[in-house]
């Protein structure tokens, strides 16, 4: 699949369309400029998952590995073994899904540091059609023991989801997408494994959303306020370690919450909130949007997510439902 992007761009100013892939490219090169030990390894997709910016500036630490995903994580496993950083990447579809054994047994059975850098995940990579667009790779993945899962909302929050990994001895899994998203944070946005971020106070309703979905939620947000409806959104982009107690606590004040997500409904973001809730016996309105265990179809990712109840104008409408 062939890339538009031409050069490395790690400067990122709010409203800019950026996909969170090319937010990777450009930080990897950045790490490997600092620390030698940073390697990189590719499933024959460097052009698409932005690894070819690392590749031409450090070609001795880039290994090609074709299209062979497991043995791409069985590499990089070896590769942490001896003390290497190894960032690992292909289509979320192949290396969550046809990788998934290696993950588990090579990776993190082992204790190792591999980081897993999917990208091309959800609806959103639109026209590949629902063979390349995985729905499932939060559930299988957060449930492999000490695996982290990272699902990062923009350009800058990437850029610190990566530097925070690469220096976090635990195995990783960042979930990244193809489309361009809003940069939505700015320089003094703090990313921090297993916290979740306020990014929107409010009193009604809370809205807690991860990866493509917040700056959508954010949207919603703002049309929510102008019917008179103070919305609070939490990008939840650590799903593991997850900060149940921030989500919870919001719930309590507010008595209403929507989980929102680019994923299926079934174990990913809307069971951890609804794990959260149910532990602590709050008795809040909750519900949970994402693709509502279904498989995905060709078309435009924002089409897509409009046919999925994944628009702002879908979630609107089910936060006026919890207020009803």
């Amino acid at each position: 699949m062939a890339s538009q992007t031409t050069e490395v761009k790690n400067s990122y100013k709010l409203g800019d369309m950026v996909a969170t892939r090319e937010a990777y490219g450009a930080t990897l090169v950045e790490l490997g400029k600092s620390n030698p030990q940073v390697v990189v390894l590719d499933a024959d997709l460097s052009g698409s998952t932005m690894t070819k910016f690392f590749a031409k500036e450090f070609p001795e630490r880039f290994f090609n590995m074709g299209i062979a995903e497991a043995n791409m994580i069985g590499t990089a496993a070896g590769l942490a073994r001896m003390g290497k950083i190894p960032f690992a990447s292909s289509f979320a579809m192949f290396a969550s899904g046809r990788a998934w054994e290696f993950v588990r047994n090579s990776v993190a059975h082992n204790h190792l540091g591999v980081k897993v850098c999917a990208s091309h995940a959800g609806l959103t990579v639109g026209e590949d059609g629902a063979s390349h667009q995985i729905i499932e790779d939060l559930a299988i993945m957060r449930v492999i023991p000490e695996m982290v899962v990272i699902v990062p909302a923009d350009a800058v929050e990437t850029d610190q989801v990566i530097r925070a990994i690469a220096a976090d001895p635990r195995p990783t899994y960042v979930r990244l997408g193809r489309s361009k998203v809003p940069v939505t944070f700015d320089a003094n946005y703090k990313f921090e494994i297993g916290k979740a971020n306020i990014i929107r106070s409010g009193t009604d309703i809370t809205l807690v959303a991860c990866g493509v979905m917040v700056s959508t939620a954010l949207k919603a947000a703002e049309e929510l306020a102008a019917a008179g409806v103070s919305a609070e959104v939490i990008n939840s982009a650590s799903i593991k370690p997850f900060d149940a107690e921030t989500i919870a606590k919001s719930a309590a004040k507010t008595k209403r919450i929507i989980s929102i997500e680019e994923h299926n409904i079934l174990g990913g973001l809307g069971d951890l909130v609804a794990s959260a809730l149910a532990e602590r016996s709050l008795a809040v309105r909750f519900a949970k949007m994402g693709v509502a265990d279904k498989f995905g179809q060709s078309g435009k990712a924002e089409e897509l997510l409009e046919h999925y109840g994944l628009g702002v104008s879908h979630i609107v409408a089910k936060a006026l439902s919890l207020r009803a």
